[in-house]
């Protein structure tokens, strides 16, 4: 049998707790998010029990899937924008929120596709797939957030994995835009944007007249004599001490920088950043595409594009926030505690029988735990405080059983 030590063991642990703080971290497990209104993105859950096939689409939040649905068979949304719960609503036809009983009838605000119904991608199959023998990864398109099969897109993710982000084909045709922008940015890393560059394909030229001081200060590094003036000592005494001649100079050349990054800015307010790319020549495809991070900083924010992304209510696309990224860093810095593993350290403090012994004990709580929940995962129930607490008493009840039938014999 193979030999994996505490250690490790804990390891794992720890790297399933992080996967499952970044996940759930940005959600309340205790209250209802209803009182939030359409919360900015939140883990959901759609209860098959209370709203099967046929039924209208329901979704409910993190709390009320502990709470109110703890016995019944729930399909796990991952993270969806916008949304508000539905926990005990008209959709409910027996059932009453726990935590909040009194809730509008609908939320119209919600969105709603077949994953609240278990089923994924454009063959609709839910997953994991019993059928389905492939090993695929599900891969969350951004704009519909509906998950598809990597085979199914229309295009091979990158190898490495190295994207952040993905839109399907059906929002390709539907935000057609994008395409325009394909070329330079999806499947492509992004190079810093210098200011310069940007000066030079926009034909813009600043000439930027010396004043009077700046004028005295190129005479001095020219070796022309002058004389100090008050409002030079002032400069000096203003900007911090410097150890070479050239002080002036960088301010010189600071304030041209400046001056420079202003042009700039308005420059590129001015001009339309999708207009200035769809005069280029570009393919269209009917694929998805892979896009890396940072990507949406690099769309047009004109007053022409924020319009057409309200009209196609994609404006969650310029928001960097919005990213499951940015969700999930959040769920962990906020969960994240500096505070040392309370077993780690009682481990460190035995001797070598004790540890052992330890070992040996974990080994047997696990093994009988895993068993004892893979009963709650084969059903599709979740688990509850009081199924724990009678784990726990059961296991110590064979513990005490097994240590009364130990004999001791002295050689």
């Amino acid at each position: 049998e193979p030999v994996v030590s505490l250690a490790e063991v804990l390891a794992e642990n720890e790297e399933l707790e992080k996967e499952a703080r970044a996940v759930l971290g940005g959600s309340d497990h205790e209250r209802c998010s209803y009182s939030q209104g359409a919360v900015k993105r939140q883990a959901l859950y759609a209860c098959s029990t209370c709203t099967p096939p046929g039924a209208e689409p329901a979704g409910i939040c993190l709390a009320c899937s502990y709470e109110c649905h703890g016995t019944h068979r729930l399909f796990e949304l991952y993270t969806k924008r916008n949304f508000r719960c539905d926990c005990g609503n008209s959709k409910f036809k027996n059932l009453q929120c726990k935590l909040l009983p009194e809730k509008g009838k609908v939320n119209p605000g919600n969105k709603y596709n077949d994953n609240f119904y278990g089923l994924y991608c454009i063959c609709k199959r839910p997953y994991p797939d019993p059928e389905d023998e492939i090993p695929d990864e599900m891969i969350q398109c951004i704009v519909c957030e509906d998950w598809f099969h990597g085979r199914h897109l229309g295009a091979v993710p990158p190898e490495s994995g190295d994207f952040h982000e993905m839109v399907c084909q059906a929002c390709m045709k539907r935000c057609h835009f994008l395409w325009a922008y394909a070329p330079q940015l999806a499947g492509k890393e992004i190079p810093p944007l210098t200011k310069a560059s940007s000066l030079e394909d926009e034909g813009i030229v600043l000439k930027v007249e010396e004043s009077e001081e700046q004028k005295k200060e190129i005479k001095k590094e020219a070796g022309v004599e002058h004389h100090d003036t008050k409002e030079e000592k002032q400069l000096e005494q203003f900007n911090e001490p410097s150890t070479s001649s050239g002080s002036a100079c960088t301010e010189v050349k600071l304030l041209n920088t400046l001056i420079l990054f202003q042009v700039v800015t308005k420059s590129e307010e001015l001009i339309c950043k999708l207009k200035e790319l769809q005069s280029k020549p570009f393919v269209k495809k009917d694929t998805a595409t892979f896009w890396p991070s940072s990507w949406r900083s690099k769309l047009c924010t004109c007053e022409d594009c924020l319009k057409m992304y309200s009209e196609l209510e994609v404006q969650f696309l310029t928001d960097e926030c919005d990213t499951v990224l940015a969700y999930e860093n959040k769920g962990t810095s906020d969960q994240e505690t500096e505070r040392r593993d309370p077993l780690m350290d009682t481990l460190n403090s035995m001797n070598r029988v004790q540890q052992v012994e330890l070992i040996c004990e974990y080994n047997d709580l696990k093994t009988e735990l895993t068993d004892y929940l893979r009963r709650f995962a084969d059903e599709g129930t979740v688990v509850k405080r009081e199924d724990i607490q009678h784990f726990f008493e059961e296991f110590q009840s064979r513990k005490r059983r097994r240590t009364n039938r130990m004999q001791y014999y002295c050689s």
